[in-house]
């Protein structure tokens, strides 16, 4: 599932092509993605509406209309946001859930094989309640240590915490599986017992693992596209993540793979994460 930087990687991508434009002619081509809105709607608002911004949050990307109602997609496991000058092929709108001309010969696409993804329309005050149950953004210049304490409370696995996204938003299973690797933490332990040498590291590690990741333009495994189409490249740079049974980068003892701590899977070093597999 896309997470926070291939849903920035893909808001960079769109906000130069589409800021600005009117949309014309804008469709809904499988109503069942639809949040809290109907077609007819969700269609009526953004005919010929202008996109003043389009920025992330969480794991959505927000399109700001000149009307103050943001359109919230969230790409999920097969989501494609994309550009596409022309008309398009029956190859690009065969799996198109959403698709709205710019007003320059190109349309802006929403693909998705399985229909994972949704989009909503809010109010301005229907964003501010959603907005408010969100986390802070871990990469913002006022998210420092003070604010990544809060994350690390309760008995929750602190891999589980890094992931709840009231807690602090954009953070999925690869890169809190990175970021704990990183810091030398077992995912499995309790929140609460990461004392603050160790919380100053994984701090760090959370935000430097997610600046990479953006800088390789996201990990692609399967379905995710940046906002051109393009494949990210942050999978050729992972240590943990997808590659249980192979050897730790840093010790060489074989990473272990295990669903038991929230039922998805976790890649860990029972060696530098300090955690020993079970017995067979």
């Amino acid at each position: 599932m896309p997470e926070l930087p291939e849903v920035e990687t893909i808001v960079r991508d769109l906000e130069p092509l589409v800021r600005g434009h009117r949309l014309y002619n804008p469709t809904i081509h499988r109503p069942d993605v639809l949040r809290g809105v109907s077609k007819r709607r969700f269609e009526r608002t953004l005919s010929r509406a202008v996109v003043e911004s389009v920025y992330r949050r969480a794991k959505h990307a927000v399109f700001l209309l000149n009307s103050q109602d943001r359109v919230v997609i969230q790409p999920r496991m097969t989501g494609m946001l994309l550009v596409r000058p022309g008309r398009l092929s029956k190859a690009e709108l065969k799996y198109a859930v959403f698709t709205t001309g710019l007003g320059n010969g190109s349309k802006l696409v929403f693909r998705d094989v399985r229909r994972l993804g949704t989009i909503s329309l809010l109010s301005p005050r229907q964003w501010s309640e959603y907005d408010s149950k969100i986390g802070p953004e871990p990469l913002d210049p006022q998210f420092g240590e003070e604010a990544f304490a809060r994350v690390l409370t309760g008995r929750a696995a602190i891999k589980k915490a890094l992931m709840d996204q009231r807690k602090m938003a954009g953070v999925g299973n690869i890169y809190a599986n990175e970021a704990l690797f990183r810091a030398q933490i077992d995912p499995s332990r309790p929140a609460n017992s990461i004392d603050s040498r160790e919380a100053g590291a994984l701090y760090r590690a959370v935000r430097a693992v997610l600046f990479e990741a953006l800088e390789y333009r996201g990990t692609t495994f399967r379905d995710y596209r940046t906002g051109t189409g393009d494949k990210g490249n942050f999978q050729y740079h992972l240590d943990v993540y997808g590659r249980g049974g192979e050897p730790c980068r840093r010790c060489g003892s074989i990473l272990v793979t295990t669903h038991e701590i929230d039922g998805r899977s976790t890649t860990f070093c029972w060696r530098c994460q300090s955690r020993r597999p079970k017995p067979a």
